[in-house]
């Protein structure tokens, strides 16, 4: 048993003092307001239910900074895709999981509980490991060294484009059949089930361009009541083939020919018209935002206020994990809805300033796409928790919403201070438990592969 004080405290019926949270087996087992805590600072200073990263590619990871010189031809999503490619033929078992290890140390660090990881890095430059789900497994032990909770979403690849291409020489260490993808899934889940009862599964059709119709179907099936997740109307390019293929913008194919819940999860989905926002909205289906890859890659500006407006949830992911900031993601998120609507606050609603909108909405989002029971810091909840020092001069006074409107807009990671996920203690005084060791197995890894490029 774990017993937390807290000497404020975000409960789902609002803001609280003098909060204790008890934890058993992983999970919030009581919460009880008005009760304080030991004298000698016994106490942390702000308790907030941690969030769900709801979209990764760990192995992007080590390619942080290497992609911001401009070529010969204008720069863009699709040539910044051709350097991931030739990055990628050097990438091991071994570099995968320490890469993974550092990301998700990162991620305890900037606030996260746990992580979707959109996961489609499956065989060698050679063909399959004889274990079709070896980088499966080195993600789920990368879960294991860091302790942050992990919902694996393998993802079917099938073809180069709608046009039923085969793949090319960077894509064939995601390919799969829907057959033998199935055999994948099943290999992985057996990684996954051992690390313990908060850590799930889902599935990945990665795109409309890349998985067919059949393979989503079949997808979806493995996981019936988990979550799925899928890349949607990020660039324009992607929008114009999806057209050309079936008449249909990808949103509204999804809309007229899948049945979305608030199991599905559409990453980005920038390229939207206002008919596409308010359908995907209503449909239940979380939108999983990721904005600091999508300003780092000119994807475009998600339409929220008429997604929000239309009842729709939403979560952020860190994508690219170009940078790795949970405060920073909702900041940027927040600032594009200013920058298109020429406003402020855009997200603030009556009763709830902009930061806890951003905080407790992303907070649910993620919750649903990792199919986790958390978001919230109520009893039966997996103990997914983050504590902020307030001790700097623009906490010191702030209170109430104002902590998370400091937090995000004019603070940073710096004052995460504590993270628990399922009650594991990650993250204390601000650094990883396990730290030193994570970091020194990255070094040696990007040791060998920052000449890739």
């Amino acid at each position: 048993m774990t017993v937390i004080y807290a000497k404020t405290a975000l409960l789902p019926e609002g803001w609280a003092r003098d909060v204790m949270v008890v934890v058993e087996a992983g999970r919030i087992a009581s919460v009880e307001t008005g009760v304080a805590g030991p004298a000698q600072g016994g106490a942390v200073d702000c308790l907030l239910p941690a969030m769900v990263n709801l979209h990764s590619h760990a192995f992007q990871r080590a390619m942080a900074g290497l992609t911001e010189r401009r070529g010969k031809t204008n720069d863009s999503f699709w040539t910044w895709r051709e350097l991931m490619y030739r990055f990628l033929g050097r990438l091991t078992p071994a570099d995968a999981q320490a890469i993974a290890a550092m990301v998700m140390m990162e991620m305890a660090e900037a606030g996260y509980a746990a992580v979707a990881e959109f996961h489609y890095l499956h065989h060698a430059p050679t063909g399959p490991y004889d274990d079709l789900a070896e980088m499966s497994g080195r993600i789920a032990a990368a879960a294991h060294e860091t302790g942050l909770g992990l919902t694996l979403l393998p993802v079917l690849y099938e073809r180069g484009g709608c046009d039923g291409r085969a793949l090319n020489e960077g894509q064939r260490r995601f390919g799969n059949d829907p057959d033998r993808f199935a055999r994948l899934w099943q290999g992985a889940a057996g990684h996954v089930k051992r690390l313990g009862p908060d850590a799930n599964m889902g599935a990945a059709p990665h795109s409309l361009r890349a998985a067919t119709p059949h393979g989503l179907r079949i997808a979806a099936g493995l996981c019936p009541t988990m979550p799925v997740h899928i890349h949607v109307a990020e660039q324009e390019a992607e929008v114009a083939e999806v057209v050309a293929a079936t008449g249909q913008r990808p949103v509204d194919w999804l809309l007229k020919n899948v049945e979305l819940t608030q199991r599905w999860c559409l990453i980005h989905a920038t390229q939207m018209t206002p008919e596409e926002a308010v359908g995907m909205a209503k449909s239940g289906a979380v939108a999983g935002l990721c904005p600091i890859t999508e300003s780092n890659l000119g994807d475009g500006i998600f339409d929220g206020l008429r997604f929000r407006g239309a009842g729709g949830a939403f979560g952020v992911g860190s994508d690219s994990n170009v940078r790795i900031s949970l405060s920073e993601e909702l900041r940027t998120l927040e600032y594009s809805q200013r920058l298109a609507g020429k406003g402020r606050a855009m997200l603030a609603e009556e009763g709830r300033s902009t930061g806890r909108v951003l905080y407790e909405e992303a907070a649910r989002g993620g919750a649903l796409a990792g199919g986790r029971q958390s978001g919230a810091i109520a009893p039966g909840m997996w103990a997914d928790l983050v504590a902020l020092d307030c001790s700097g001069p623009d906490m010191e006074f702030a209170a109430g919403d104002t902590l998370l409107d400091t937090f995000i807009f004019a603070g940073d990671d710096r004052m995460v201070a504590e993270v628990w996920s399922a009650g594991r203690h990650i993250v204390t005084g601000g650094r990883h438990t396990e730290r030193d060791g994570i970091v020194g197995r990255y070094r040696g890894a990007m040791a060998r592969l920052r000449d890739a490029l």
